[in-house]
Formats: C-alpha cells, structure tokens, sequence
C-alpha cells in the first residue's frame, strides 16, 4: 500500500508546474489549425491486477505507455480500482 501511495505522488508531480519553468504559452491558434484531433478518455474500472495487466498490454501494443495513465485510484467498492488515461487522437 506505501509503495502505491508513492507511485501516485510522483505521478502526480509530473503535471505540478515547476518554478522558472521557461516552456511557451499555448498558442490556441496553433490549436485551431489541426481540426483533426480530438479528445478522448479510456477509464478502466477493474480489480487492481485486471487494470493493471490491461494498462501493460497496451503499452506492449504501442499505444500507451504505462506512465500515461493515472494513478490507481479506489472507486468505493471492494477490491475495485480506476485509471483514466486522456489524449488526442487523429481523425480521418
């Protein structure tokens, strides 16, 4: 459990902004310009070892890596764990 806790901490830190950060302001211009992109969540909802293992094959398939979901979080129920991984994906 304590090793978890500390997964979810430095996961969290990545999205923490860093002081004298130098990246450049979104240009939502630039955004504007690729329509083709859109939006989209995958939420697993599952025992730890069933998300978990789900989350690993699709990093072996190429599609995401592991570090791109979130944390486990629990939902409330017994022996049940969320993850959410969001990002663009290209319309044809």
């Amino acid at each position: 459990m304590a090793q978890s806790k500390k997964f979810a901490k430095s996961q969290q830190k990545q999205y923490l902004p860093t002081q004298g950060n130098n990246a450049p302001p979104l240009n939502l211009s630039e955004q504007k310009q690729s329509p083709k992109r859109e939006p989209i969540k995958h939420l697993f909802i599952g025992s730890p070892k069933a998300v978990t293992s789900t989350i690993r094959l699709l990093q072996v398939l190429g599609y995401a890596s592991v570090g791109d979901w979130s944390a486990l979080l629990p939902t409330g129920n017994p022996d049940e764990v969320m993850s959410i991984l969001s990002r663009q994906i290209l319309m044809q």
